[in-house]
């Protein structure tokens, strides 16, 4: 709060107390990664990022009460859990960073990602409005308000204390001895590094693993607790994705030529599942 002093001719000095202006805040960063980009259309605040914060998990912005943001992306889970119409929840860790949106990759700005997937998963065309639906939180409140505390919120899930992050940074001890020996593996005899490579785990490019079209190379962090696996779910365990993914993905008519059969030692085989298991990543 600030105090402005008003001034009457003649008259005794009097107070008035005006609420300041939120100010900007920073997200948290990827500190050797590029800066992520915020519309100023949108610009951080911290009453936001609270705001997005409660409506992530409030019924109230399904049209009938019934689901939550967080329902699909549940936070104990990495910020994926559940499938909507066949496919997977994709995880909305770093997504603050992301270039593209949804199955085709859109270059849209996230904000827009955000309302067509409350449109398209909790609203529906058969239902209220997405006005209707913003005005139970109040007379004032628009979509647009909604999706701008919603993205505001996403662009804070950046998990700059995991443990993979650390290490990738160059502290060494961030991960057992036992998980180092498994990023080598993951990284030379495996190749798993041609897709998911980097701070974030990703490429972000699409590949054809065998399902049947290509898909967005999804982000490792939290693999650990975030089965089922694949774009529909058809694998329940870590270790069955794995062994699918040493195989050269799934039978297709055009493979991609970075998925190559790899064979492993047991030693080796549970050296990767090591690194990948120690792939949690919390996040404020």
């Amino acid at each position: 709060m600030v105090l402005l002093v008003v001034f009457a001719a003649c008259s005794k000095p009097a107070q008035k107390i005006v609420q300041a202006p939120p100010s900007p805040w920073k997200p948290p960063q990827l500190a050797r990664f590029r800066p992520m980009q915020v519309p100023p259309e949108n610009p951080l605040t911290r009453e936001k990022v609270e705001l997005g914060r409660k409506l992530f998990s409030d019924p109230r912005l399904s049209a009938d009460g019934s689901r939550t943001c967080a329902g699909c992306h549940e936070p104990k889970y990495g910020f994926t859990i559940g499938a909507i119409d066949g496919r997977a929840c994709a995880s909305l860790i770093n997504v603050g960073y992301a270039q593209g949106f949804f199955g085709e990759d859109a270059p849209i700005p996230l904000e827009r990602a955000v309302q067509g997937m409350w449109q398209f998963a909790m609203v529906r065309k058969d239902g209220p409005t997405l006005d209707e639906v913003a005005a139970r939180f109040g007379p004032d409140v628009t979509p647009q308000k909604v999706t701008d505390a919603l993205a505001s919120y996403l662009r804070t899930l950046v998990p700059v204390n995991a443990p993979w992050v650390r290490f990738h940074d160059g502290d060494a001890t961030a991960l057992s001895e036992k998980a180092r020996r498994g990023y080598e593996v993951f990284d030379r005899k495996a190749r798993c590094t041609n897709c998911h490579n980097g701070v974030l785990l990703t490429d972000r490019l699409r590949h054809d693993i065998g399902t049947g079209s290509p898909y967005k190379t999804p982000t490792l962090l939290n693999i650990g607790k975030s089965m089922p696996y694949f774009h529909d779910h058809r694998v329940a365990k870590l270790e069955e994705a794995v062994d699918r993914m040493l195989a050269g993905g799934f039978k297709t008519k055009s493979p991609d030529p970075q998925l190559r059969p790899v064979t492993l030692t047991p030693e080796e085989r549970e050296l990767l599942l090591a690194f990948l298991r120690e792939l949690d990543a919390d996040v404020m």
